[in-house]
């Protein structure tokens, strides 16, 4: 005789993890990380930090995130957005100096939604993700991260100076 129980069972378990939240607060690394709130939507802080991208000379090389694809599922969770950012120079001269690093590029931007329907920019320092490569890409390595810090800190003001 079948039981119908495993089945019933997994569907309850389901129906509980999707009414659970994500995390009840976000908690970020310390190290090597930026995280700003904002009080832009989800969507006003994607399209803001697109058009400061464009502004600082840098490209939107890539973008993932589960939102859409869950929703397409029927799952509802919040805005979630990592938005790789990267311009071929850097990647030329990052390979010149370190092939192992380029597996860092695009640096990424990370977009997320909050409960009150505010958004919070993150991104991890890129001198803090090149980091690991100096010992190989030397100075050089080391210059480019600073410079790309720069870059990520200048469109990150250009956004979060735009919210208030």
């Amino acid at each position: 005789m079948k039981t119908r129980f495993p089945r019933v069972a997994a569907i309850g378990m389901t129906a509980a993890l999707l009414a659970t939240p994500l995390a009840a607060e976000t908690s970020w690394p310390q190290q090597g990380w930026e995280v700003h709130p904002t009080a832009m939507s989800y969507t006003t802080l994607l399209d803001e930090l697109k058009a400061a991208v464009r502004a600082e000379g840098m490209f939107v090389v890539t973008e993932a995130g589960p939102t859409e694809a869950a929703a397409n599922r029927g799952v509802t969770i919040p805005g979630n957005r990592v938005v790789g950012v990267f311009r071929n120079d850097y990647a030329v001269e990052i390979l010149r100096l370190s092939v192992p690093a380029m597996i860092e590029a695009p640096m990424r931007f990370y977009v997320t939604e909050e409960a009150d329907g505010s958004a919070t920019l993150s991104w991890k320092a890129p001198s803090h993700v090149l980091a690991p490569y100096v010992e190989e890409g030397g100075e050089g390595l080391v210059e480019i991260g600073e410079e790309l810090d720069a870059i990520f800190s200048t469109i990150a003001s250009r956004v979060t100076e735009e919210s208030r």
